[in-house]
């Protein structure tokens, strides 16, 4: 199906690993270190999540979103669930690009694979940006909440697949779920959200990172204990309203990250680069321009 290209950008394919990833370009490439972007899970995508951002970007420095396995337009490749993966495939794509230094700007679950691109490939990140981040609690919520959580992702695929399928119908609803205020979303978001619930296989990529990540007594891999290690420069964003995320692990990891900042944005709730754009972009630019100084 024909699926959505943000303001400011052009769709491209990028050949790896036997299938092909859907790779949003910014229309117009400026002088500045590059950006990668990086979204988030559930029924999310490239277009979905940086809408209002390749746009905003683009003139200045070349910017890269490409769809994860599983997610999106990217065909081919199978859906990774284990994070530590994902940002090697993503070190892959960047050596496909020719990028040998980005500022990775990641969301929600791509806020987690961010953080562990930083971890794991240090010298190809100059600085992150972690929005709302997954990967930093170590546990969902209560007791009873995370064994409901736990049980869930113990599904087997036969069952997930219908499942998966029904919850699709409804992504247009759920959306208001997990912002503040749905009246700030771009229309073409809300529709495109809708639309990938109901692609078939919609929700699975998802699917397996919950798997990966959550265990029936904790969250295994978890980075808590890990984001010391991080020497990028970083920046964290987080809506203190965000019922998906709690700020708390943004909070810790600001305290144990050297050379990090963490942002609060009042009464925003998950998608803080849609809900809260223009304050998001102002939170960036010194990041950015510090990026490009120390190039």
């Amino acid at each position: 199906m024909p699926r959505l290209v943000p303001p400011g950008a052009r769709e491209s394919w990028v050949p790896l690993r036997g299938g092909r990833m859907r790779v949003l370009r910014g229309a117009d490439e400026g002088a500045g270190v590059p950006v990668l972007l990086v979204h988030g899970g559930g029924y999310d995508a490239a277009g979905i999540s940086w809408f209002r951002l390749v746009e905003a970007l683009a003139p200045s420095r070349p910017v890269v979103a490409p769809d994860l396995p599983g997610f999106g337009g990217t065909e081919g490749i199978e859906p990774i669930g284990d994070a530590d993966a994902l940002a090697d495939l993503l070190a892959e794509l960047l050596d496909a690009l020719a990028l040998p230094r980005v500022v990775v700007i990641g969301v929600s679950m791509g806020g987690d694979v961010a953080l562990r691109l930083a971890l794991r490939h240090p010298d190809a990140v100059a600085s992150l940006v972690a929005i709302a981040p997954g990967g930093l609690v170590a546990r969902v919520g209560g007791s009873a909440l995370h064994a409901l959580a736990w049980a869930g992702t113990r599904l087997p695929d036969a069952l997930l697949r219908p499942l998966t399928r029904a919850a699709g119908r409804f992504a247009g609803a759920t959306i208001r779920g997990f912002v503040s205020d749905p009246a700030t979303l771009p229309p073409e978001v809300v529709a495109e959200f809708a639309a990938e619930g109901r692609a078939p296989g919609s929700g699975l990529a998802y699917g397996a990172y919950n798997r990966w990540a959550i265990a029936r007594r904790g969250m295994p891999h978890h980075l808590r204990d890990r984001v010391a290690g991080i020497r990028a420069p970083t920046l964290l964003v987080h809506g203190t309203a965000d019922p998906m995320v709690p700020i708390e692990g943004s909070r810790l990891a600001a305290d144990r990250i050297p050379h990090a900042t963490l942002v609060a944005l009042p009464g925003v709730g998950h998608w803080a680069q849609l809900e809260a754009h223009d304050a998001v972009r102002e939170a960036l630019a010194p990041a950015l321009a510090a990026a490009d100084a120390s190039r």
